[in-house]
Parts: C-alpha cells; structure tokens; sequence
C-alpha cells in the first residue's frame, strides 16, 4: 500500500511539473522505472480518488493520449473571475523575464524567446497573452510560420508608458552572451515594473 501511494505522489508531481504538455502513461511508466499496467492502474486510482473527493479543485484528465491535471468544470466561474482580473496575481519571475524580452527584442518568436532565456517558456507567453500584455503580431518567414510576439496598448498601460519607445535603452554587451543579454533585459525591465508600480 505505502509503494502504491509513493507511485500516486509521484505520478502526481510529474503533472503537475509538465503541465499542458501531460504525458502518457508509457512516458509516466520510464520516468518512474515502473511496469506500464502498474502506472495504468494508479492513474485510474488517482482519477477516480479526484472525481469522488468534493473538496479537490483538480482532477486527472486524458486528453489525446496524454495525462493531464485540470481544473474541475464545476469550478470554471471562479477560474473566469481570475482571467477576468489580471491585477489580482502579480506576475512570476518567469513571466517578468518573457515579457522583458518581448518588449526589447519583438516581433519575437518563442524559439527566439527559449534561445534568449535557455528553457521553455510556453506557459509564461499564455500568462502574458491572458493578461493581454502581448499579442500574435504576425508570422515569421520559412518552415512552420512561427508565431511573432509583440506587446499591446494594455502593456504600455500597465507600465505608464505613451509608446514603446519610451522604454529604458540597454547598455551595449561588449562580449554579447545569451545569459548577459537576458541579465540586462530582466534588470533594466524590473526597475521599469518597480517604478511603473
């Protein structure tokens, strides 16, 4: 009983640490070093222990062929109130570090974006993009027609701004390293923030 509920705790963080991008029961099953029908069997535990428990705000969902963990529907009015207020949550470093980007180097693609900051950054753009502080504005040319990034009229707002061009220049980077240029942005994008607050 106790390895069966270290495997639910386990299969539990892995969700939760993937997010949207959920995983597959054989992806949950090499991860954990454990059979497939064993994972199998947990997660179907765990759903069932999220359906039946009123006071759970989550539940274990499968969404083409990949686990995820969601909200529960009955709370979707509560989960709208958050959208429908930006200003009640202040936004993560993770976030702070996207939008200095986008604001400094758009139209910028999320490619770009990772090459910039050195890890992923799908959920900080749909924070953003929630909050309507930066927008699709456009395509980019070749493979795939990534998406181009850039800020909106809500982001000038937001940091007292009349256009773009009145954000604060960068110094110039002699040596030009990624990890320099992502320092530069976020430090000179946070006074920006702390000052517009």
């Amino acid at each position: 009983m106790t390895k069966q509920l270290n495997l639910h705790s386990r299969i539990e963080a892995l969700l939760f640490v993937v997010g949207d991008d959920g995983l597959t029961i054989q992806q949950m099953a090499n991860l954990l070093s454990e059979r497939d029908e064993l994972v199998a069997e947990a997660i179907e535990e765990l759903s069932t222990a999220y359906e039946e428990d009123l006071t759970k705000g989550i539940m274990l969902k499968e969404i083409a062929g990949v686990y995820q963990l969601t909200t529960k529907p009955e709370l979707a009015e509560t989960i709208q109130r958050l959208v429908e207020n930006p200003t009640a949550q202040s936004l993560s470093q993770a976030s702070l570090e996207v939008l200095a980007i986008v604001a400094y180097k758009q139209p910028i693609t999320r490619v770009a974006i990772e090459d910039l900051r050195g890890v992923k950054c799908e959920r900080p753009l749909q924070t953003l993009a929630s909050r309507g502080l930066i927008k699709e504005v456009g395509r980019s040319e070749g493979t795939g027609r990534a998406i181009l990034y850039g800020t909106t009229k809500e982001f000038l707002n937001y940091f007292g701004l009349n256009s773009i061009e009145e954000m604060p220049l960068l110094p110039e980077s002699e040596q030009g390293e990624t990890e320099q240029e992502t320092d530069l942005f976020l430090t000179k994008f946070q006074e920006t923030f702390s000052e517009a607050k």
